[in-house]
């Protein structure tokens, strides 16, 4: 995963790894969330990998436009201890 710039300093996402057709996102906390082409939208998936090259405005764009339209979930608490759920699941 790459580090999020955060270049306005108050967003919770800490990095992401985009792919042709994904975005996944870590956000402060150790979650990270995917987000593909079929259930975000291509449109989405291109705005948000902008968005993180830009550093700015990523986490605004999630919460407002994207919300609850990601694909799967995975928890990476302390200590390495972690677990996967896909969403509805």
């Amino acid at each position: 995963m790459v580090r999020y710039k955060n270049l306005e300093g108050n967003s919770g996402v800490i990095a992401y790894e985009a792919g042709e057709d994904f975005i996944k996102i870590q956000f402060a906390g150790g979650v990270i969330y995917l987000y593909n082409n079929k259930v975000t939208g291509k449109h989405n998936i291109e705005r948000m990998k902008s968005l993180a090259a830009k550093g700015r405005g990523l986490s605004t764009y999630i919460s407002t436009i994207v919300k609850e339209h990601y694909a799967f979930k995975s928890f990476s608490p302390p200590l390495g201890r972690g677990h996967s759920n896909p969403k509805g699941r």
